[in-house]
């Protein structure tokens, strides 16, 4: 395995310190498990497709492009703090 070394700011540096620690667990094993838990742009998007097909399939609701954009709205509010109404 090759190591790589990555330029962070001092903050970060020492956040990522605090986080590894409260794990139990060194910086570097938490920037792996980050990475491995973090799909790609590709990824999400295969797994959207596939959450469609299956939602076609065994609930017979065709979604459209807006109830994919909605949906991908809720999830970005949420992961951003901004829990609220979907009205």
């Amino acid at each position: 395995m090759a190591d790589t070394t990555i330029k962070i700011t001092e903050d970060v540096r020492d956040r990522l310190r605090v986080l590894a620690e409260e794990r139990g667990v060194s910086a570097r094993a938490l920037v792996e498990r980050l990475v491995a838990a973090t799909p790609t742009d590709a990824e999400r998007a295969e797994r959207t497709a596939r959450g469609v097909a299956y939602v076609r399939a065994h609930l017979g609701v065709e979604l459209t492009g807006r109830d994919l954009r909605e949906a991908q709205d809720w999830r970005a509010a949420i992961a951003a703090g901004r829990v609220g109404s979907r009205g």
